[in-house]
């Protein structure tokens, strides 16, 4: 629709590490993407571990947000596409 937002679920290898949510976030910063929202929850495969849920502006369409996603796993951090849909107004 052309004002949109996307929803994933971003899971980072390790986040015990230091600055590891710094090294997650990079990636959109980068490539101009704007975050709407992030939530934590305890990752249910390992103590201590956390995975997002990330909503951003823009489509899974869109070239910079399937730059991201790619250099994302090119670095090991699952993602999980969860649906793009227009903004609420």
């Amino acid at each position: 629709s052309g004002n949109d937002k996307t929803s994933l679920l971003i899971k980072p290898p390790n986040t015990d590490d230091s600055g590891s949510l710094y090294k997650l976030l990079e990636h959109f910063v980068k490539n101009d993407i704007n975050l709407n929202r992030i939530e934590s929850r305890p990752s249910k495969t390992k103590n201590w571990n956390y995975v997002f849920f990330i909503d951003i502006d823009g489509h899974i369409t869109d070239t910079n947000i399937n730059k991201t996603l790619e250099t994302l796993k090119e670095n090991n951090i699952e993602v999980k596409f969860l649906g793009s849909y227009p903004k609420s107004k």
